[in-house]
């Protein structure tokens, strides 16, 4: 069985990490706030390409991720009890319907 070699990460990925990293415990970002961090104006999918592909691997803090209107995208039963637990250890409120007040808990930057 051949083992296939990790491809290296591009710059970009490497810049849309960091952003990533940039948001800290008790804070929120939307993917649009981090793409355009990274240097990405229209870059919202590729950061949700990245948290797909290597939140695990890398340890990237995907619960702290919203939408542009503060709710969480994922479905409920697909992982929205886990975001709003996360965020709620983190002291960040969460309504029944997975919105966060992005005024309060948005990262500014």
């Amino acid at each position: 069985m051949r083992m296939e070699k990790p491809q290296p990460m591009t710059k970009g990925t490497l810049r849309i990490i960091e952003a990533l990293r940039a948001v800290p415990p008790g804070r929120v970002s939307c993917y649009r706030d981090i793409a355009l961090a990274a240097g990405f104006p229209n870059g919202a999918r590729q950061v949700v390409r990245v948290l797909h592909s290597l939140s695990e691997k890398q340890g990237l803090p995907w619960h702290r991720v919203l939408r542009v209107d503060g709710c969480i995208a994922l479905e409920a039963g697909a992982g929205r009890e886990l975001q709003t637990a996360l965020l709620r250890a983190e002291g960040v409120e969460v309504s029944g319907e997975g919105r966060v007040d992005l005024a309060r808990y948005g990262l500014r930057r």
